[in-house]
């Protein structure tokens, strides 16, 4: 059986230390590490790899949301589940915009943060039950939010850049923006580059560099 790589990123040490002897009664769960910010996530996460990551919100430093779109944009397999307090729609929807792979509420049993680990490993997108009832006002289109660097990768993309002339714009790798790319298009439900681009126009991506690009 394959382990998970879990790296817990809490600034509460007996939050983080207390989620980690839970985990780690798991014979398929790793936990590579506790960091206390963001910041310390973006410095270290190469070194750990990890598969997911359980990331606070309020975070010295660097905060939760900033944390996850950073590591994201050049690790975009990892998955991050936001751990949290905060069950409005507005923190929810800002998570899954950032990124973020699921959102689990603080006050859950610890065995819905391993059913989450094992949805987000899957695939899959998960929202424990309180935090599900409070977005589904805010998600009735079904669709994933696209992130930041999504939109900007989408952008060059519909300008017709191949994905080795967007690498050079952005400084990554070609295999980042491969990946950047089959995730756009699995949130956007669009199987080829001409739909992308129709979705681009469409929506007036193309329109100037757009705003929040």
């Amino acid at each position: 059986m394959s382990e998970t790589r879990v790296l817990i990123v809490d600034d509460h040490p007996m939050v983080a230390e207390g989620i980690k002897a839970i985990l780690e009664s798991y014979p398929d769960i790793e936990v590579v590490g506790t960091l206390t910010n963001g910041q310390e996530a973006v410095d270290q996460v190469g070194d750990l790899a990890p598969d997911v990551v359980l990331m606070d919100l309020n975070m010295p430093n660097v905060n939760g949301l900033n944390a996850t779109e950073m590591l994201l944009e050049d690790n975009p397999e990892l998955k991050v589940l936001i751990l949290s307090m905060h069950d409005s729609p507005e923190y929810i929807s800002t998570a899954l915009g950032h990124g973020a792979r699921g959102y689990v509420l603080k006050d859950v049993p610890t065995e819905r943060i391993k059913d989450a680990i094992d949805r987000v490993m899957a695939g899959e997108r998960y929202l424990c039950t309180g935090a599900s009832d409070s977005l589904k006002p805010a998600t009735e289109n079904g669709r994933e939010p696209l992130t930041s660097r999504e939109q900007t990768i989408l952008l060059q993309l519909a300008q017709g850049k191949s994905n080795k002339e967007v690498a050079h714009i952005l400084d990554i790798s070609v295999r980042t923006v491969e990946t950047h790319r089959k995730n756009i298009k699995r949130k956007l439900g669009i199987s080829s580059t001409a739909g992308l681009t129709r979705y681009a126009l469409e929506h007036g991506v193309l329109q100037g560099t757009g705003a929040g690009f």
